[in-house]
């Protein structure tokens, strides 16, 4: 097809396309309740824990011995964080790579989504200071719930043509929000109504099992994707049919790497988006250790806040995929993107122990979050050539929901060279500010040409 020439419609349905929306739903009570609330307080209690470190302390300055490796207690993890991705490099572009030669989908996103689910509501065993069990767990689930999101992204050209998938993403983005807002919510009122004042161990046992509740909301809701979302057989699945998909997989991920230098421009995108992805992400993942650590705020005032950042991030990724309509995709990601650096500037200033200002900045971030990520997601679909939608968005993983490296390990050394938490968040503005300028140097509308595609008619 010419690039000037009108797209068809995608051969899609509403219940396939509420389908791929409720896998949002399902997976960000991961994201959501295990990224960005309680797995690091709990994972770096338990750490301290085995770095001798009494339960409730203020202060520790104690360390740890993985593998014989010298780590501060309240670093470990970010390093894990770091590692996860590390380690998708070589997961996620392979999965997509599987995900576009195999005549069906939905088995990949079942087996990563149960596998992910499972790890996490195998949580329950992270007990007393058993700190490497919940880091090995936590690896299994974080890469498992990142090459679960590859098979989902590549739906996404098959459901919504140039013109909607600004629509469709934002869509999906605020359904997750919602869901993972709603598990939140719940959780809220266990701690709340179960929680003792000074009882340092029962805080940390219901934390664990509101980690294990996201496992089991995460498994229970994929359920209804895997049945409702459309395969649509990619014409490669004829040439792997005789032959081993996964060393397929592996020689075609060789092919696709090679023929992306044909692309410079959606590589060039491509860095821009995992730089300032890896700052979003970042912040995600290490919000509540700030809160907790830094501004030594209360498991619920944590909590409350993360319910404003996911409710108003609904509201606002449905408005930023609207003004996307009016201004395009780029414009409104940049715009964004200004804002999240107001936002790393203002928490810098935060007082400690007051919760107020913590949650007015959560109000921030809710408003730009949702709208930044998904407007990223359908931007880079339409600088995909078709039929590599699974391979191209293995590499965009590689910096999505809760799975960065670069701004947790810049987190993680900061802090363990200065011991302060502002220090570490204030680093990640470099992130936001080089990212931002390399996607305002990319000139969307020719990349999307070069790559065979239609643009929409508002860039």
């Amino acid at each position: 097809m010419a690039a000037t020439d009108t797209p068809a419609a995608p051969a899609s349905t509403r219940q396939a396309r509420t389908g791929w929306y409720l896998y949002d739903w399902a997976q960000s009570a991961f994201s959501t309740t295990v990224i960005t609330v309680f797995l690091g307080p709990f994972l770096t209690t338990i750490t301290e824990l085995a770095a001798g470190c009494e339960l409730g302390a203020d202060e520790c300055d104690g360390r740890v011995h993985p593998l014989g490796i010298t780590v501060a207690a309240g670093s470990y993890f970010a390093y894990l964080v770091s590692l996860s991705v590390l380690l998708t490099v070589f997961v996620l572009p392979v999965m997509g790579a599987v995900a576009d030669r195999v005549p069906r989908k939905k088995p990949l996103l079942a087996g990563a989504a149960f596998t992910g689910a499972g790890a996490t509501v195998a949580m329950a065993f992270v007990t007393g200071e058993r700190y490497l069990l919940g880091g090995a767990l936590f690896l299994i689930a974080n890469i498992a719930f990142g090459a679960a999101v590859v098979v989902y992204h590549s739906f996404l050209p098959r459901l919504a043509g140039p013109d909607d998938r600004d629509r469709v993403s934002s869509r999906g983005w605020a359904l997750g929000y919602l869901g993972g807002g709603v598990l939140l919510l719940l959780n809220l009122g266990v701690v709340q109504a179960l929680s003792v004042d000074g009882d340092h161990q029962r805080t940390l046992d219901l934390a664990r099992w509101c980690i294990v509740s996201a496992g089991v909301w995460w498994a229970a809701f994929t359920l209804l994707p895997l049945r409702w979302l459309r395969e649509h057989p990619p014409a490669a699945a004829q040439s792997a049919a005789g032959g081993n998909v996964l060393t397929d997989g592996f020689r075609q991920l060789g092919r696709t790497v090679r023929q992306m230098r044909a692309y410079p421009l959606t590589l060039f995108f491509l860095g821009a988006y995992l730089i300032y992805n890896d700052g979003i992400q970042t912040v995600i993942a290490l919000a509540s250790q700030f809160g907790s650590e830094e501004l030594k705020l209360g498991q619920t005032v944590l909590i409350m806040t993360i319910l404003i950042v996911q409710f108003l991030a609904f509201g606002g990724a449905l408005l930023l995929g609207a003004l996307a309509g009016r201004i395009g995709a780029r414009k409104t990601i940049l715009l964004s993107l200004a804002l999240w650096l107001a936002v790393m500037l203002g928490a810098f200033w935060l007082p400690a122990g007051e919760p107020v200002p913590f949650m007015l900045l959560g109000a921030a971030i809710g408003l730009v979050l949702g709208g930044s990520q998904a407007l990223s997601r359908s931007l880079f679909s339409q600088l995909i050539p078709d039929g590599k939608e699974g391979e191209y968005y293995g590499f965009y993983e590689i910096s999505d929901k809760g799975t960065s490296w670069l701004g947790p390990l810049a987190f993680g050394l900061v802090f363990q060279l200065t011991n302060s938490y502002r220090i570490g968040i204030v680093s990640l503005v470099v992130f936001f500010v080089v990212g931002g300028v390399l996607l305002a140097l990319v000139p969307i509308r020719r990349a999307i040409v070069a790559v065979g595609n239609t643009p929409p008619r508002v860039l």
